[in-house]
């Protein structure tokens, strides 16, 4: 009798903690995770196409502004301060951007993982790319990329306090890779839907020769580039578990 009191007693218990694990989990799972916007549920078959600038020798970013302005294609740019900052030759192409109808973002001054510094430096890195795409063009940004599109909550949420709209992408051409014409162009083609966010960089080998095709392409299609400023929600929305970006009704 005694023993099937401890037996019962030892399944109450398990039981119990059981329960105490599965009720942690599922509360850990339910905790919305500040996201930046991956994408945007879009109404219509809008999208968007950004540039993150680099560092490098191989910089492509004057053919593809050519080809930008060929095919009357508007896009975001996401600029490092100390990008600009390196030599006068990349405040001329600063410059050339915005005279080019595009957006300009900030893209923090000199690229670090935000998830391994201070907020401190997060801030500071943030308003120094500021100061210098203002004082350089008179462009005030909304938008912020995280460097290598690494994040966390907290990453995220001080970029928002800022005022910042945290833009990331669902579509990723990996033309930093060269690992091929075809291969980066079929990549963008197979994964675009309406409101996708297309990432690409000044530095690609392949990028320019695929921009004509895949503006051909796409715009055949029947879709619109436009800049993530004006693809994404500016305000009553809601970011899901995707990073997809939905217009919320008030």
């Amino acid at each position: 009798m005694r023993k099937n009191k401890i037996i019962i007693f030892l399944l109450v218990v398990i039981v119990f903690i059981s329960t105490a694990i599965a009720s942690k989990v599922v509360n850990a799972w339910m905790v919305k995770k500040s996201l930046p916007i991956y994408s945007v549920d879009a109404k219509d078959k809008k999208i968007s196409i950004t540039f993150d600038i680099n560092w490098t020798d191989e910089d492509n970013l004057g053919s593809i502004l050519d080809i930008m302005k060929e095919y009357n294609v508007k896009g975001t740019f996401f600029i490092m301060g100390g990008w600009v900052n390196s030599n006068e030759e990349n405040v001329e192409k600063l410059k050339k951007i915005k005279e080019g109808g595009n957006e300009i973002a900030n893209h923090s001054y000199i690229h670090p993982d935000f998830t391994k510094i201070s907020t401190d430096r997060m801030v500071s890195e943030i308003k120094k790319t500021e100061d210098i795409i203002y004082n350089n063009t008179g462009y005030k940004t909304k938008l912020f990329r995280c460097p290598s599109g690494s994040y966390n909550d907290t990453v995220v949420n001080t970029v928002k306090k800022m005022g910042y709209y945290c833009i990331q992408w669902d579509v990723d051409s990996v033309d930093w890779k060269n690992k091929g014409a075809d291969e980066e162009y079929q990549r963008v083609i197979k994964n675009v839907k309406p409101g996708s966010i297309l990432l690409f960089h000044n530095n690609g080998k392949y990028t320019p020769e695929n921009l004509k095709k895949i503006f051909q392409k796409l715009e055949g299609e029947g879709y619109q580039f436009v800049p993530v400023g004006d693809l994404i929600y500016k305000d009553n929305f809601d970011v899901d578990n995707d990073g997809k970006q939905h217009k919320v009704n008030q």
